[in-house]
């Protein structure tokens, strides 16, 4: 960690103490005005990013005339202590700014013409010149590299910034690549497990049907057991559907679809079909006109928006409102309609959003896991993408981005 003293001294303040100190110690004239305007503008020279630019420049301009002055006036060495406000308004203030420095540096210096006598002239009025020349030259050139620098600057903050982006871009394009390897290989176990269950389960189902037939009526405790054979092997038949669900490739049948017709559709049915702790929920719809048509299988679509409602319904509590939204999205992919399943329920737990869209993952006690994971298989199949933002205690978002038709 940084220690808390480097935020308020840097090691260049150590070489601006040791370079004015050097000059008040081998300057040939050792005024006390001279020295005490030396330790001056070394200490403004420090804290410059703290007094601010305006501030800064002001004090040393002001500090460099009593330094001039007590040292030989026009003729002095420590002209050269007139760059410092130059370049600091400079790289502060702008072109503008650096002329107004420039001349405002250059007059000062002109001014200690003004206390020669009479019977004084100008030994070298070249030199004069040159000296006054100088400093606008080095205002405008120090201007020039500095907005050069800060160019460049914003250049590689913006070349960072897309190379994040594309980090960014690649690690989610991974993620789906592995999910999708995960998801192709339980799809083909799952589709081989289902079709050698079913035949036994058949014949299961048939033996107890039978046995409840043929079984003697005062016989209260075969009939009720044969009755649950066949209940728990018309459950596992269901889920052995949903598992060919998730597993089976399928064929589309792309038609142009209007989108908030299909998510109308899909809340009517979420009406039907919610039950229990979703019962009470309802849906608030917050559509964009300007979403044009999609090419979507409805009927599955409407599937998944119907999941969606279902999901985020069960994780808000009773009378809660589960807000349906759309927009059209620009993503890297083009234009796509964005639908937003909002709820402002418990969230969900940090450490399993990589998880949620894998099969067979679910926090639900009597959950199999299979939902999201065909919900994320039929976007997919429609050259779409699913994502979800949480916030743990706050709700999520589910969003849905699915090709217009163009």
């Amino acid at each position: 960690m940084t220690p808390a003293w480097r935020r308020y001294v840097r090691p260049q303040d150590f070489v601006w103490l040791l370079f004015f100190s050097a000059l008040a110690i081998f300057s040939p004239e050792r005024h006390p005005v001279m020295v005490a305007a030396l330790v001056a503008l070394g200490v403004v020279q420090v804290l410059e990013p703290r007094l601010g630019a305006i501030p800064s420049v002001v004090l040393k301009l002001a500090l460099c005339y009593p330094l001039i002055g007590y040292s030989y006036g026009v003729s002095s060495s420590f002209y050269l202590v007139l760059f410092l406000p130059v370049i600091s308004a400079a790289t502060s203030f702008g072109l503008l700014g650096s002329t107004l420095s420039s001349v405002a540096a250059s007059a000062m210096y002109l001014s200690f013409l003004l206390f020669l006598g009479p019977d004084q002239e100008i030994e070298d009025k070249g030199e004069l010149i040159l000296r006054v020349l100088f400093l606008p030259a080095v205002g405008f050139l120090t201007n020039q590299l500095f907005r050069a620098n800060r160019e460049e600057a914003k250049k590689s903050q913006a070349a960072a910034e897309k190379l994040a982006e594309a980090n960014r871009s690649l690690e989610e394009a991974e993620a789906q690549m592995r999910r999708a390897d995960r998801l192709a290989a339980l799809g083909q176990l799952t589709a081989g497990l289902a079709h050698e269950l079913r035949n036994p389960l058949g014949t299961l189902k048939t033996s107890a049907e039978l046995l409840e037939r043929k079984v003697a009526t005062d016989n209260d405790i075969a009939r009720e057991m044969a009755g649950y054979i066949t209940q728990e092997v018309d459950r596992m038949n269901s889920l052995i559907t949903r598992f060919l669900d998730f597993a089976r490739p399928r064929h589309l049948r792309l038609e142009k679809t209007d989108l908030h017709a299909m998510l109308n559709r899909a809340i009517e049915r979420f009406d039907r079909e919610k039950s229990g702790a979703a019962a009470s929920a309802t849906v608030f719809k917050n559509y964009s006109p300007d979403v044009p048509p999609v090419r979507i299988e409805a009927e599955l679509m409407e599937h998944v928006i119907t999941n969606l409602l279902s999901n985020a319904a069960q994780a808000s509590p009773a009378g809660a409102v589960v807000t349906l939204k759309t927009r059209l999205a620009a993503t890297a992919e083009g234009r796509m309609a964005e639908i937003a399943v909002i709820d402002r329920g418990s969230g969900i737990d940090p450490k399993h959003l990589e998880n949620i869209f894998n099969p067979f993952f679910t926090t639900k006690a009597e959950g199999v896991g299979l939902g999201l994971a065909i919900v994320s298989k039929i976007v997919d199949e429609h050259g779409g993408q699913i994502a979800v933002e949480s916030a743990w205690g706050e709700g999520s978002v589910f969003r849905v981005y699915l090709p217009v038709a163009e």
